[in-house]
């Protein structure tokens, strides 16, 4: 018998444990990347959004700081490129977390706000179909404006029901609609913009930024922190597992070639973060609201998937 087969086969057995944990990582990111709207809800009771999300700012970036300089990751070397991902980071972070964490402060539900930024890829999708003016492809195909019309009508039955209820208000609408615009222009810009480079020292970058504009907000905050064992644990659960972990597992998925599993799994976010929700705060989730979720989440399938489609 040759010997390369006998190497062969203990490799491939050797290589399928790993394979079948790297089938399970894009839901385990989306499973992380749901529980941040839920944190939300435990740590606002207990301190003033700004504040919050400074203090897990300058936390995250110590902890990137060590992991760079423990890897020796690289910097980016152009002056151009700190400045593309400072404005990704104040879009991204700032503009995104601080219009969700300001929203639940100001009590809108964590599957409300999770719907309501779990448009961003139809926004994105739209803006994107329409710069491609000029290139032979419609600006917007029929299939993406049916899936535009139908994840609307799906968000207007789900926040018919919570403005009956008091829970949706002009204030934190507003601000969920800021943190809707910001991870739309943040992700338009950083692919626009932002050249490849090493996610630890690109995340730094980009955290740094997103401090620097939210130490002034937080200094006008007149609430104090109360250091709650809830408050404890959402700022460690933010720092670790939504700050460093998300991150560092959505690196590895798409450096995996992945990132289309994560991209489709995305649109399981809103509805596990509403489960998540009804679980663990009691938020209403009647049978009008469930099927709006389920149109609004078709609707965005429908809207992002149609380019992919399109191009066959």
């Amino acid at each position: 018998r040759d010997p390369r087969e006998g190497a062969m086969t203990r490799t491939a057995a050797a290589g399928a444990p790993a394979a079948a944990a790297l089938a399970w990582l894009p839901a385990v990111f989306v499973l992380i990347w749901s529980t941040g709207f839920v944190v939300a809800r435990f740590g606002m009771p207990h301190a003033p959004p700004m504040s919050f999300l400074s203090v897990r700012y300058a936390l995250s970036v110590v902890c990137f700081g060590v992991w760079v300089w423990l890897a020796h990751a690289a910097w980016p070397r152009e002056p151009r490129q700190w400045l593309h991902l400072a404005v990704s980071g104040v879009l991204m972070h700032a503009g995104y977390l601080g219009g969700v964490w300001s929203a639940v402060k100001l009590g809108i539900g964590a599957g409300t706000v999770s719907l309501l930024v779990g448009l961003q890829p139809v926004l994105t999708a739209l803006w994107l179909a329409n710069s491609a003016r000029g290139t032979g492809r419609p600006q917007v195909l029929a299939r993406e404006w049916m899936g535009l019309l139908l994840g609307l009508l799906g968000l207007t039955l789900v926040l018919s029901g919570k403005f009956s209820i008091g829970e949706v208000t002009p204030r934190n609408l507003a601000l969920a609609l800021v943190a809707l615009f910001s991870i739309t222009a943040g992700t338009l810009y950083q692919k626009r913009f932002v050249a490849p480079c090493d996610v630890r020292t690109a995340n730094s970058v980009q955290l740094l930024a997103a401090l620097a504009v939210s130490l002034p907000f937080a200094w006008l905050e007149t609430e104090p922190m109360h250091w709650h064992p809830q408050l404890i644990g959402a700022l460690l659960w933010s720092v670790l597992v939504l700050t460093l972990g998300g991150s560092s597992l959505l690196y590895l998925l798409i450096q995996r070639g992945a990132a289309t599993r994560v991209t489709s799994l995305l649109y399981l976010v809103p509805p596990c973060t509403a489960l998540l929700a009804w679980l663990l705060f009691g938020e209403s989730f009647t049978t009008t609201m469930l099927l709006g979720l389920v149109l609004t989440v078709a609707g965005v399938a429908m809207v992002v998937r149609a380019p992919a489609a399109a191009s066959k």
